[in-house]
């Protein structure tokens, strides 16, 4: 028992002993105060780096991020209708990953497939064999689903958890209401949303938004959390147009084509206070909501038989605006800012008198008059020239403005460049400059030939000489404005330029009412109404084929119009095609269809300017466009012959040498 003692007492005293025991303390006082050390640093580095780690670990993790399609936006006419509008569609697309996770999965998923979309089950087995691992698989067919049979689906999973990797992706199909009407005016887009045509191409920025965005991970907890930024919505398109008149005007063109049939007819409605177009079209139409169908214009076998590049040049020419992309000579529908530049210049008066005698010798030609085969219209005043169409006259006039100002003022009409509308396509039309316009060129300018224009540029030209001289630029869309309906741009209808004075425009307006109650428009006249306006019938080059394009161009109420009515028929299918009445009994059938809707109402007076069975050209060719004939009429001979000569139209317009 001593010597045990002894031994603990040797052990324990030993120098060895003394030294490890001080290492393990020295060593654990270090481990010590390296965690102190490392807890200090990780404490610092989360405070100064922290979200830089949470970033990079958050990469590291399982994430998904998909977008979240914008809805662009709606175009409506002017009382809200909506002209195009994006529906939310929903596109189906599987996961075979989570399908093929669990047995148990299989069978409940592919039942519902069936069930809902009719996919058979070798089909999907088809799919799952050769995506074993996909998270994603686009069921391509079966895309574009309302929300009804995405609800159903939907219900199934509800009551069946074992129902698993169906999913469905939203995103918007633009749709088009009114099919064909307007087709030349709204346009259409393209799936990535790109505006191809008329309003969507031209305000294609507005109407587009910016897709929004949904992001998940996975947490420490496997749990999935999501962040989601909204998309942004494209603005509302307002458009001047009334989708309704737009589709009574529609119809009247198709009526006409199939009684009479033309090359191409075209009609355009304008408020000449403003430049807003009411209504815009032609003949030639398609299905906005198809917009490559050729089948609406041409039969399968023709079809068939054009190559790839002939099918894309006929689908352009059926998008094609001819309001604004086809020039033409007008004939003499342009007669109207002929006489209201000499006025407006005082080359010519109220009170001027003039002698037709059935043509000009211009230069080294004789250009005829329309009554050159009678001898002429005898005596006229300025309004009864533009009553009877009188070409002589017109060249008169003109000679005495001079090329200088007839071209200042066609400049000033708008006449010879774009005029500026918002749609894409506008052509410019072919007149003569100071170099190349001569005393021959001037001469056939005057009455609408050896040039030529589109229709909203003698539209607008039309408007500013009737509504008081002012100038306003075409437009279709009347304003943009927000999902709240603030008003991010608006059409503020200022004068673009005062082109003749409010005493000229008074005038033409009664010459332009004459003309219509007692010259070669008569035709066009609506019960109830006075209209004013003027026919052009403009034969077409090469000259001597017997075409001709034939037009009326008016206004409503004359004496304060609030809507320029252009129409234009391009050959009519006609043995005689050189008569303006076809243009002129179509316009009165169609305004008294829409007159009452754009609450136009019959003023239910005669005309204070001319009274029918009184109107006759003196001899004196003194104007009595603003005042009674004396008792018993005027006794001039001529009358028969301008008023022959008004029947047979203007067609007669050649150039001899």
């Amino acid at each position: 028992m001593a010597k045990r003692r002894a031994r603990d007492t040797r052990y324990k005293n030993k120098p060895g002993t003394r030294r490890m025991r001080f290492r393990i303390l020295l060593v654990f006082g270090f481990v010590i105060l390296g965690c102190i050390g490392l807890t200090a640093q990780i404490i610092r580095l989360n405070k100064v780096k922290g979200d830089n780690y949470t970033k990079r670990m958050l990469a590291q993790q399982s994430h998904t991020s998909n977008a979240i399609p914008y809805k662009r936006g709606d175009i409506v006419d002017t009382n809200g209708n909506k002209l195009a509008t994006s529906v939310k569609v929903y596109n189906l697309f599987l996961d075979p990953a989570a399908i093929l996770k669990d047995k148990k999965y299989l069978q409940p998923t592919k039942d519902a497939l069936e069930n809902v979309f009719g996919i058979s089950g070798s089909d999907v087995d088809k799919i799952l064999k050769d995506n074993p691992t996909s998270r994603y698989y686009l069921m391509k067919e079966y895309g574009e689903l309302d929300k009804d049979i995405v609800t159903k689906m939907e219900k199934l999973q509800e009551k069946d958890e074992n129902i698993r990797g169906i999913h469905f992706e939203e995103e918007y199909k633009r749709e088009y209401p009114y099919s064909t009407v307007a087709c030349d005016v709204i346009g259409f887009c393209t799936d990535t949303n790109s505006g191809t045509w008329g309003i969507e191409n031209t305000y294609n920025d507005m109407l587009n938004g910016t897709n929004g965005r949904q992001f998940g991970y996975y947490d420490s907890e496997l749990n999935l959390v999501k962040t989601i930024k909204a998309a942004t919505n494209g603005y509302t398109v307002k458009s001047t147009i009334d989708v309704n008149v737009q589709g009574i005007m529609e119809q009247h063109i198709q009526k006409f084509m199939k009684n009479t049939g033309a090359k191409k007819i075209a009609c355009l409605l304008m408020n000449p206070n403003t430049g807003g177009i009411v209504a815009m079209g032609s003949n030639s139409v398609y299905d906005l909501n198809d917009p490559r169908n050729l089948s609406v214009a041409y039969t399968q076998e023709e079809i068939s038989a054009m190559s790839e590049e002939e099918q894309l040049k006929a689908l352009n020419e059926l998008w094609r605006n001819y309001c604004i992309s086809d020039s033409y000579e007008p004939g003499s529908t342009f007669k109207p800012i002929t006489v209201a530049a000499c006025l407006d210049e005082g080359k010519a008066s109220r009170k001027s008198t003039y002698v037709c005698d059935g043509g000009q010798q211009v230069a080294d030609r004789y250009i005829k008059c329309v009554a050159n085969r009678y001898g002429g219209h005898g005596a006229l005043s300025l309004g009864q020239a533009l009553m009877v169409s009188c070409n002589d006259v017109m060249m008169q006039i003109s000679a005495k403005l001079g090329k200088e100002k007839f071209l200042d003022y066609m400049d000033a009409f708008g006449i010879g460049r774009k005029t500026g509308i918002d749609l894409p396509g506008e052509a410019t039309g072919t007149v003569f400059n100071n170099d190349t316009m001569h005393s021959t060129q001037l001469a056939t300018s005057s009455f609408g030939q050896s040039q030529t224009v589109t229709m909203v540029q003698m539209a607008a030209a039309f408007s500013a000489i009737v509504n008081g001289g002012n100038y306003y630029r075409p437009h279709v869309v009347e304003e943009v404005s927000s999902e709240s309906g603030a008003v991010i741009q608006s059409e503020d209808d200022a004068v673009e330029s005062k082109v003749i004075t409010e005493k000229t425009s008074r005038l033409l307006r009664k010459f332009l009412l004459a003309t219509v109650e007692e010259g070669t428009a008569n035709p066009a006249s609506v019960k109830g109404y006075k209209v004013g306006g003027k026919t052009g019938t403009a034969e077409k080059i090469p000259r001597g084929q017997g075409k001709y394009l034939v037009s009326f161009i008016g206004c409503v109420p004359a004496n304060n119009p609030k809507l320029v009515v252009y129409t234009v028929i391009d050959e009519p299918n006609v043995e005689d095609q050189a008569h303006s009445t076809y243009a002129t009994e179509f316009t009165s059938s169609l305004l008294k269809d829409i007159l009452p809707m754009l609450e136009i109402y019959p003023s239910g007076k005669k005309s204070d300017i001319t009274k029918a069975s009184k109107l006759k050209l003196p001899s004196t060719a003194k104007s009595n466009l603003d005042e009674e004939a004396p008792e018993g009429g005027y006794s001039d001979s001529s009358y028969g012959v301008a008023q022959k000569a008004a029947d047979d139209e203007e067609g007669d317009t050649g150039m001899n040498n």
